[in-house]
């Protein structure tokens, strides 16, 4: 790309708009993502009890089913940017392309 297709690309108004959406939803996505992990290793480190109490009669603990939402919450979060991303973000790329290639 020559420095004329990069400058219309970069104010072009779709451009703008796809950055500051991209931006909002990773910031809120991470903010989200690190308050759910910073939060269990909060309850490890200063709520041993509460994590060690038994679930019914066997020997699983409360901690290993909340340790295995974490991991599903990333996976959940991961699918929400992936899907936004291929739907939305590749969008409005393909649209930003095409104007600033004429």
């Amino acid at each position: 790309m020559n420095d004329s297709v990069i400058e219309r690309i970069q104010s072009h108004p779709k451009y703008l708009e796809l950055r500051k959406k991209r931006n909002r939803i990773g910031w809120s996505l991470t903010l989200l993502m690190m308050v759910v992990y910073y939060g269990y290793i909060a309850l490890i480190a200063f709520n041993k009890p509460f994590l060690a109490q038994p679930i019914g009669a066997g020997v699983i603990s409360l901690g290993i089913p909340i340790g295995m939402g974490v991991i599903v919450f990333t996976v959940l979060i991961t699918a929400i940017y992936v899907r936004r991303a291929n739907s939305e973000f590749d969008t409005l790329t393909t649209e930003i392309l095409k104007d600033a290639s004429k």
